[in-house]
C-alpha cells in the first residue's frame, strides 16, 4: 500500500513507456533518464501512450513495489509541455492527478520570504 503521508517525493516521468516493462525496466529508467536513486524513499510515477494507465514504482526498504492503475473511460491529464525528463509533484498534486485534474494548471500562491514586517 502507498503511504503518501510518509513520501516526502514524488516524480513523474515526462515521456510515455511501454507498459511491458516491469521493476526492472522502469528502475532503469529512473536511473537513467531521471537520474534518480530507484531506492530513495521516492515514488516515480509512469504513464502509457493512450494515456489511461499509470505504474508506480517504489522502494519499501525491503523490495520494489510496483503499483497499477487502470482507466476505464477517461484518460489521465498528463504534462506534456515541460523541459525536465523528472517531473516533481507534492503528494497533493499526485492525487489530484489520480483523481482526473490536470495538475498543470493547479499552481498554489508563490511563497512569500520577508525579513520585516511592516
Amino acid at each position: 500500500m502507498i503511504d503518501l503521508t510518509t513520501c516526502p517525493d514524488v516524480y513523474l516521468h515526462r515521456e510515455f513507456v511501454d507498459f511491458r516493462k516491469s521493476i526492472n525496466g522502469l528502475s532503469m529508467i529512473v536511473e537513467a533518464n531521471l537520474q534518480l536513486s530507484p531506492f530513495s524513499t521516492a515514488l516515480f510515477v509512469f504513464c502509457n501512450r493512450r494515456r489511461d494507465k499509470l505504474k508506480v514504482l517504489y522502494w519499501d526498504k525491503t523490495g520494489f513495489c510496483l503499483w497499477y492503475k487502470r482507466l476505464e473511460k477517461a484518460k489521465f491529464k498528463w504534462p506534456k509541455k515541460h523541459e525536465q525528463n523528472a517531473i516533481h509533484l507534492t503528494t497533493e498534486q499526485f492525487n489530484w492527478l489520480l483523481r482526473g485534474f490536470d495538475i498543470s494548471q493547479f499552481k498554489p500562491h508563490p511563497s512569500l520570504e520577508f525579513t520585516v514586517a511592516g
